[in-house]
């Protein structure tokens, strides 16, 4: 609560601070201010006075809803949620409960609630939910189902309404409180079973608790799970058998089904209370805060729940020191009045003196502060008793720091005998906290004693980072292979330090990640020779991780590395065949552009260059013998036939894939050809050659023509297993007849079909040669193994 809203009986309205000091004043009327109603954002006010006048409006602008009525009003609802633009509603009572909406043209529209049970002189509005209270009972309205939910009646009839005012409160969005005279009852709104509705609302109401009371009620508010009471109190005189007006009394109470039990009474001094009627005190309080307001007509009193404070002033009266210090730890926030850093203070030493040092060490966070004189004291105090680690984590490291020599000084205790957590605080701890050369040295230092450790080695790099010395950290990172690697090069752009060492890159993943490819080739796509370098590697290691950078790869072995271009183009499967062609093409590279010419399948293109670019016969030889095609034969015996050197590569060589005779007819006569006697030689020798394959070919054929032929006679001659289980393939009875006594006669085929003798048709064409009609009607076409057994 940041604000209270006090009316006047002479019209005034007054904003006050929580201290009691106005902030505002507004002129509503000459006349009593009746009623007072907030929003829960405290930023709409609605206001009612005895002479029927109603203003809604902001507490920032005055611009809402002014009305005066002939008739007095006594109480107004705003709808807790009246700053938004869909619940601009409110709800007025004197003789009818009033409810007045505003529509979309931004008029006001009213409608009449209930009316006709006499003056309306309570209303509480929580949620979807409007509770008001008239001279004969409770009800509760349903804004949301606009349904009358129930009427809960008032008990004792005898006492004036006007005198002795109903008290409401809601406990929650579906609980409440409603007190009357003596009487107090817990309501519960619930939902009714779908089945058991009819007529009736969607909501009922159960009264939880009902129970009567010692003394007049004036206000009900909430406290936890039990209830804060403003009573009026009459006691009898000593002397004269007559009542008279005691102090109100403010008492939590737990209510019970039909009882209550008082947890605390207190008895409040207010000016004049002996000519104050129940009617002239209100208790109010401050949602989701344990702050009561009990207004008088000449006070406010301000009650708040005991917190920490006064439990801990109660704990050091008792001299109950430890309990004090333990209250203290529990709610640091809470304690206001107290030295909270004297009784942290302690509480550290007691932690200490137990051996709790890791508790002592987190408690010195919240007890000491910012007071950096205390921290330093308590870090040697720590180290004195060798506790260092234990207080290293709860260092300040923010914009108030120690000297850097208490850092250092616990870095130092760490690279003694703590090589990981040493490794901890210098990721977790910032550079600027100490001086980096010292560290640095420090751990030089023990590297000169154990120079593979790669927790120092990679210590040593992140502080080289912190220094800004990034090639010396990148050379670390090299050396170790660290996955960090890639970032502290893009993001400080150290490509240019690691020149000779890029090619190192790929070898630190077990497999290359697309997301460091896609880097380094951004980094150096202004060094395109490295880039080649770093390409043709990562090309050699996968054909497929670099595909998308194929295509530029050809111009990059073109220019850095022409003998590596050929092998690429044979084992890459994502190159763009047509611009390597245009590449290979302009730059005149005949063996890559025949071998791009062959595989787009223009081989007789490649073939006219190989023989009139590179005039080798030998490659145009081999060309031919790759492609096995019989044109480009053709074709390159009619190109060498005017050219000896030629005639005497392919006398050597055509003989095993072209009749030498077809070249030998060709020649010229008088045609000079170099080596002819040596070339005629091997072509007769490659013929016998020819000849003796082709009679150890058919020798071995015959043999194991033989032995197959032999093999499956004697499988054929093998008997075959013959029983009850096997039936005939013409009329699919079983094979084997049920009297065995009687002769029978069965034909097995080596095929495995069986026909009872009688079952099979008439002999084939060959006299005493049965064919199984099955196995013949599968290679004469369907049906005709029918027809065959019809025959």
């Amino acid at each position: 609560c940041t604000f209270l809203a006090l009316g006047t009986h002479f019209g005034k309205v007054f904003l006050l601070d929580i201290q009691g000091n106005v902030t505002q004043k507004f002129e509503i009327s000459s006349v009593k201010i009746n009623q007072i109603s907030l929003d829960e954002s405290g930023e709409h006010v609605g206001i009612c006075s005895e002479d029927g006048k109603v203003q809604v409006f902001g507490l920032y602008t005055r611009e809402g809803f002014h009305e005066n009525f002939d008739c007095p009003v006594k109480v107004v609802a705003l709808h807790p949620q009246f700053t938004r633009s869909n619940y601009k509603q409110f709800v007025t009572g004197g003789n009818k409960l009033l409810l007045y909406e505003r529509n979309w043209l931004n008029r006001w529209k009213t409608s009449v609630l209930h009316e006709g049970e006499g003056t309306i002189t309570n209303i509480q509005w929580r949620a979807n939910l409007i509770a008001w209270a008239n001279n004969v009972g409770v009800k509760i309205y349903d804004i949301s189902t606009k349904q009358r939910i129930t009427n809960v009646l008032r008990d004792n009839v005898s006492l004036r309404p006007d005198m002795y005012p109903c008290s409401l409160c809601w406990k929650d969005n579906t609980t409440l409180i409603v007190g009357w005279g003596t009487s107090i009852k817990i309501c519960v709104v619930k939902e009714r079973n779908p089945t058991e509705m009819r007529d009736l609302p969607s909501r009922y109401v159960e009264i939880m608790s009902a129970f009567e009371t010692e003394f007049f009620i004036s206000g009900l508010a909430p406290l936890a799970d039990q209830l804060v009471t403003l009573f009026f109190v009459k006691e009898n005189s000593d002397q004269m058998d007559e009542e008279f007006r005691a102090r109100p009394r403010l008492d939590i109470i737990q209510p019970l089904p039909e009882s209550c039990e008082e947890i605390s009474s207190d008895a409040l001094t207010v000016r004049y209370f002996q000519d104050n009627e129940c009617r002239d005190y209100r208790l109010e309080h401050a949602e989701g805060e344990s702050l009561f307001y009990i207004i008088s007509p000449k006070d406010i009193v301000v009650a708040k729940e005991r917190d920490q404070d006064d439990h801990i002033d109660w704990l050091l009266e008792k001299k109950k020191y430890e309990e004090a210090l333990m209250a203290a730890e529990i709610s640091f926030k809470n304690i206001k009045r107290h030295d909270v850093q004297k009784i942290g203070m302690a509480y550290i030493n007691h932690l200490v003196e137990k051996g709790d040092y890791d508790s002592a060490a987190r408690k010195c966070q919240k007890v000491l502060g910012k007071n950096m004189e205390l921290w330093e004291n308590e870090v040697y105090r720590f180290k004195t008793i060798g506790q260092l680690k234990a207080i290293s984590q709860y260092l300040p490291r923010g914009d108030l720091r120690l000297r850097p020599a208490i850092y250092e000084m616990i870095l130092h205790e760490f690279l003694k005998t703590d090589y990981e957590g040493f490794a901890t605080l210098i990721r977790e701890w910032p550079g600027e906290l100490y001086n980096n050369m010292a560290i640095v040295q420090a751990v030089n230092d023990h590297l000169k004693r154990d120079p593979t450790n790669s927790t120092l080695l990679t210590t040593l790099a992140e502080l080289y980072t912190y220094d800004q010395r990034y090639d010396r950290a990148l050379e670390i990172y090299l050396r170790l292979r660290h996955k960090d690697v890639y970032q502290l090069i893009h993001k400080h752009n150290l490509f240019s330090s690691i020149e000779d060492k890029i090619v190192l890159l790929m070898d630190f993943d077990k497999e290359v990640k697309i997301s460091h490819i896609n880097l380094v080739v951004e980094e150096l796509a202004d060094r395109p020779e490295l880039l080649h370098v770093y390409l043709h590697k990562l090309f050699k290691r996968d054909h497929h991780k670099g595909q998308k950078y194929h295509e530029r790869q050809i111009g990059l072995y073109a220019e850095y590395d022409r003998p590596n271009l050929l092998p690429f183009l044979r084992d890459s499967t994502h190159c763009p065949l047509e611009k390597a062609l245009e590449i290979c093409q302009q730059r005149n590279f005949v063996e890559e552009t025949v071998f791009l010419l062959s595989r787009m399948g223009n081989c007789r293109r490649a073939l006219q260059m190989i023989m009139e670019e590179l005039e080798d016969v030998d490659k145009a030889i081999e060309f031919a013998k790759e492609q096995d095609d019989a044109e480009l034969w053709e074709d390159l015996i009619s190109y060498s036939i005017d050219k000896p050197p030629f005639i005497t590569g392919l006398l050597n060589n055509i003989g095993t894939h072209v009749d030498p005779i077809l070249l030998i007819h060709r020649i010229k006569e008088g045609m000079e050809i170099p080596n002819l006697r040596d070339s005629l030689v091997k072509i007769l020798q490659d013929y016998n050659l020819q000849i003796l394959l082709r009679e150890g070919c058919k020798k071995i054929l015959v043999a194991d023509s033989l032995s197959l032929l032999q093999k499956m006679h004697r499988t054929q001659m093998r008997g075959v297993r013959v029983d009850e289980e096997n039936i005939c393939e013409s009329c699919h009875a079983t094979i084997l007849p049920s009297d065995m006594a009687k002769p029978f006669s069965v034909v097995v085929f080596h095929c495995r079909h069986m026909f009872h003798k009688e079952c099979l048709p008439s002999s084939g064409t060959i006299p005493g040669v049965q064919f199984c009609n099955i196995c013949s009607a599968k290679r004469r076409g369907p049906g005709s193994g029918i027809l065959e057994m019809k025959k």
